[in-house]
C-alpha cells in the first residue's frame, strides 16, 4: 500500500511541482497553509509524512509544528521542512525542539535528494538530516 504524504505550501507552483515529483511513489495531498492542513487532519485524514514550508498565511509552518508536536494525535507524524526561509542555525534547533521534524531542506531543492529523504523517512532510516 502506498504511503500518504501531505504537502503544505502557499505557493501553487511549488505544490504542483512537489506533487509531480512525489505522486509516482506516494499518495499526495496538497494544501495551501497550516490552517488547511489542520482542517484536513481534523476531518479524519491521516498522513505518513508531512512536507511543509515555514512562511505561509493563516497558520504558518512554525505554528503548525507547535500544533503537531503538542497533539496526541499528530505528534508522531514525521515532518520534512522545505523552506527558503531557514537560516543555517535553525535546522538543528528546529529538530531539537520538534521531535517530529526529521529533515530540513532549503529551497531551491534537488528533486532526487528530496525523493531520497522522503523514502528514508518513510522507511524509518532517517533520524535527522540537514540539507
Amino acid at each position: 500500500m502506498k504511503k500518504k504524504v501531505l504537502i503544505i505550501d502557499d505557493s501553487k507552483p511549488i505544490r504542483i511541482l512537489l506533487e509531480a515529483i512525489l505522486s509516482r511513489h506516494y499518495i499526495v495531498t496538497t494544501v495551501a497553509d497550516g490552517l488547511d492542513a489542520m482542517a484536513w487532519l481534523s476531518a479524519g485524514h491521516n498522513a505518513d509524512l508531512i512536507v511543509t514550508d515555514l512562511q505561509m498565511p493563516n497558520i504558518d509552518g512554525w505554528e503548525l509544528l507547535e500544533h503537531l508536536s503538542g497533539s496526541y494525535l499528530y505528534k508522531e507524524i514525521p515532518v520534512l521542512v522545505l523552506s527558503g526561509e531557514v537560516t543555517n542555525a535553525e535546522p538543528a534547533a528546529m529538530m531539537a525542539r520538534y521531535s517530529n521534524v526529521q529533515a530540513v531542506m532549503h529551497k531551491p531543492f534537488d528533486p532526487i535528494v528530496l525523493l531520497e529523504k522522503v523514502a528514508h523517512i518513510l522507511n524509518g532510516q532517517l533520524t535527522a538530516s540537514l540539507s
